[in-house]
């Protein structure tokens, strides 16, 4: 692992996955606690579902040169919303405000898009879910409940 001393002042980018960092990426995984591995898939996984979804786009998180997490959206620039398929901040880099830099860049994303209207996502209702999180970024839930996990929205 590289540098854990990222603080809330490091400038949050998204990168793409190179054959250098692909093995930092995947290690995040191991970073989080065991509860939170029941909520995301590890970042290998989702690497390897992307190369078999032509409509996957994914990216590391990056503080600085810190890589910090992992992001992947379903975006199908036929429909007016995408979906955040997995969104994970490593252990030691949680609670820094990396995450909230991070979800403005992938709305940033999103909303790049034309005819982009929103956003959806869900996640396992289990103790410790992100759901306060999303909320404050502006994510509300729609009453719907697929695989299940709750599905939230918001507006781009």
């Amino acid at each position: 692992m590289t540098n854990t001393d990222v603080g809330p002042g490091a400038v949050v980018s998204l990168r793409e996955v190179t054959a250098e960092t692909v093995g930092v990426v995947c290690e995040l995984s191991d970073t989080l606690v065991e509860h939170q591995k029941r909520m995301v898939a590890p970042n290998a996984v989702s690497i390897a579902q992307a190369h078999f979804e032509p409509k996957a786009w994914f990216r590391a998180i990056y503080a600085d040169d810190t890589p910090v997490g992992f992001v992947m959206l379903y975006d199908d620039p036929e429909k007016p919303h995408c979906y955040l398929w997995r969104f994970m901040i490593g252990g030691p880099y949680q609670k820094k405000g990396l995450g909230r830099q991070a979800m403005n860049l992938v709305l940033d994303q999103a909303r790049s898009r034309p005819n982009a209207t929103e956003m959806t996502l869900s996640y396992v209702p289990i103790e410790g879910n992100p759901e306060p999180f999303y909320r404050r970024m502006g994510f509300e839930p729609t009453g719907d409940v697929e695989g299940g996990e709750v599905v939230m929205r918001r507006s781009l």
